[in-house]
């Protein structure tokens, strides 16, 4: 199920004929009308969504949406679930058909609502000197904020929470009984854009971060809200010290992870998955259910449920000692 998302302002609806002028395609359809960009698992029938890669063709063809942005190479796969439009970068596109709908999503500037006086009004809960808050934030009963926090507009936070000191939340839902230790930064945008010669297309991030009940983030970890779909830490999973979660990685429950441990975007982890200190987990991967990753490995391709790797690239892990004796 899609959560509302209230952090950005959206468009309601622009005609297909607009956005087709917009990523230079031809369409003569002047009727049609489009209220919105989506991935594909949760794009609706009136929602453009797109398609890049052939991992993804699970969700192509169960995918609601009518039109699809791709390119010229997987122009006859799209055609046989949806209708296809053309483009010569897909990501690219997906990003100014999202500016369009969120044209204020680039400006990730300071939340300039925040004030002391608005943690006053919170009853049950307990705060340091220095919290700031901004507006429409909900803060669950018997909450703990440390001093210096910075929580800007929107924001939930569950009851029975603890958060430290010298903390950043923003475009973040956060449930129960979750500690977020010092230093950490939640909500913040991600680093996508594409390089360009004089300038560089920075690509907007309209999604959440959404951290489950139970859940532990250690000091000193970024987490970076999602482009279009959320950025998603499980229910009691548990993140050690430093650790970087970029756009759209979802981990499942009941997982660790251990300090230094870097994820690429877009990447799926399972439910009870241990990494190892400072491994990384590279972009649009799959890691099934109880795998464990050693400390120091690199993930470059899927991992199936079950699995014990390690090295880099990471192998079976009874491989990697017999080549490591």
């Amino acid at each position: 199920m899609k959560i509302k998302n209230p952090f950005f302002k959206k468009i309601n609806e622009i005609k297909l004929l607009n956005i087709c002028k917009a990523l230079n395609v031809k369409n003569s359809d002047k009727k049609t009308k489009i209220i919105g960009i989506n991935d594909l698992k949760n794009a609706k029938k009136n929602e453009i969504s797109f398609f890049n890669s052939l991992k993804y063709l699970y969700l192509l063809k169960n995918t609601k949406a009518k039109f699809l942005i791709t390119n010229i190479r997987y122009k006859n796969v799209v055609n046989k679930y949806s209708n296809a439009l053309i483009v010569d970068n897909v990501l690219k596109s997906v990003g100014i058909l999202t500016n369009l709908f969120y044209p204020n999503a680039l400006n990730d500037l300071i939340d300039f609502n925040i004030d002391e006086n608005n943690i006053k009004k919170y009853k049950n809960i307990n705060y340091g000197k220095n919290v700031l808050v901004g507006k429409n934030v909900k803060i669950g009963k018997n909450t703990s904020i440390g001093h210096n926090t910075i929580i800007e507009s929107n924001v939930v936070i569950g009851s029975n929470c603890s958060i430290g000191n010298n903390i950043i939340i923003k475009n973040s839902l956060i449930g129960k009984n979750v500690t977020i230790l010092d230093g950490s930064i939640i909500g913040k945008k991600g680093f996508g854009f594409f390089p360009d010669n004089k300038i560089n297309f920075r690509y907007p991030h309209v999604g959440m971060v959404i951290i489950k009940d139970n859940a532990e983030i250690g000091s000193n970890n970024t987490i970076d809200r999602g482009s279009i779909s959320n950025t998603v830490i499980g229910n009691n999973t548990f993140l050690d010290n430093q650790v970087h979660v970029a756009h759209n990685v979802n981990i499942g429950n009941n997982c660790i992870i251990t300090a230094q441990v870097g994820f690429a975007g877009s990447s799926f982890i399972g439910n009870k998955v241990s990494i190892g200190g400072q491994a990384g987990i590279s972009g649009h991967l799959k890691i099934g259910n109880n795998v464990q990753i050693g400390g120091g490995s690199g993930v470059i391709k899927d991992i199936p449920d079950n699995s014990r790797v390690m090295g880099y690239p990471a192998q079976d892990i009874r491989n990697f000692l017999k080549k490591n004796k």
